[in-house]
């Protein structure tokens, strides 16, 4: 039987539990800015190129699936409503968050800060002589100097052959600094849930209530036994190329497994109980922000928040290796007819 806990457990870690790690002084993160005099000229990013346009309606948000995490909020089941907007087929890559640091100068916060999370099979050689902080109910997770997006396991790593993996270490003030740059924002929760179900009524998967329909792999999350035994039976231990797998309804790839993903809601478990049922998001009742779609290090005996009622959140400095976002942008069409 599954042991439902309250701390982030295998999903994410806190920047501020090893904050004596901090290389920066706090003023430094003022430098963690866009370069205005640099913007964003890349008529791929500025247009709709690689997004979907999502019809908006009205859904059953939530669940009261057995497999849940009541104490996340994820329930009661409720109907809300979205308006039309665009979604990124697949999480931004680190080939196109280049393009982004390139264009802009933008440094992220894990490389302000001097370190992010890495999980400690990944940390590299060097990066273990170098010394590290283990998190203490969460010691898979390594405080490992140097990692950081283009670093991510540490020192002597890179993402050299990574261009199609989805971005990772980035905050979610990074995320937020990325859209700005590409003309673009973070889903608000609401949206990210209604996108991932992809037309489909209350079920537990993007594709269905069956995790390996026929018996194939339709996510990138944990095989084996966490966090000592991974089989990467789904063909990766870490994190995949963003079109691996089947797309959704809605032609949307890996909105289960692979990365989180943040979202623009202040995490909020009760806000869904008395807020807004037209485009809401989460009031700020927390330090936390909100992530969804679980990642590579999600097991159902632990932590299967790779469901799309699942929630998670973390600080929006907080870093790691599992952490990544994908963007939407409004539908101007129909805000100007409604207008």
């Amino acid at each position: 039987m599954r042991t439902k806990i309250e701390i982030p457990s295998c999903c994410s870690a806190r920047r501020d539990t090893v904050d004596s790690l901090r290389v920066t002084q706090s003023a430094e993160s003022e430098a963690v800015r866009i370069n205005p005099a640099r913007p964003n000229r890349d008529s791929s990013i500025n247009n709709n190129e690689g997004m979907v346009h999502i019809a908006g309606g009205t859904f059953l948000m939530g669940t009261s699936d057995r497999e849940g995490f009541p104490e996340d909020g994820e329930g009661p089941v409720r109907h809300v409503s979205v308006s039309s907007f665009y979604m990124d087929e697949t999480a931004v890559t680190n080939a196109q968050f280049a393009k982004f640091v390139a264009a802009s100068g933008y440094k992220t916060e894990a490389e302000s800060y001097g370190w992010s999370y890495v999980f400690h099979s990944f940390v590299t050689p060097q990066s273990r002589e170098r010394g590290h902080r283990v998190v203490s109910h969460t010691p898979w997770w390594w405080a490992v100097p140097g990692a950081d997006w283009s670093h991510p396991e540490g020192l002597q790593s890179d993402v050299g052959d990574r261009d199609d993996h989805p971005v990772v270490h980035v905050t979610w003030n990074d995320a937020s600094a990325y859209c700005r740059w590409a003309g673009k924002r973070l889903p608000t929760e609401a949206e990210w849930e209604f996108a991932a179900r992809g037309g489909l009524i209350q079920k537990r998967y993007p594709w269905g209530d069956m995790l390996k329909p026929g018996g194939e792999h339709r996510c990138n999350i944990w095989q084996g036994k966490f966090p000592e035994v991974n089989h990467a039976s789904d063909g990766y231990e870490g994190t995949a190329p963003v079109r691996s797998y089947l797309p959704n309804g809605y032609g949307l790839y890996n909105m289960a497994g692979n990365v989180w993903e943040w979202c623009a809601d202040w995490f909020d478990r009760n806000y869904h109980s008395s807020g807004e049922a037209v485009n809401p998001r989460g009031r700020r009742a927390s330090d936390m922000r909100s992530m969804r779609g679980g990642s590579y290090l999600c097991h159902q005996s632990y932590c299967n928040r790779y469901r799309v009622a699942a929630r998670n959140k973390n600080t929006p400095d907080s870093s790691s290796g599992n952490t990544g976002f994908r963007c939407v942008k409004d539908d101007k069409a129909e805000r100007e007819s409604s207008s």
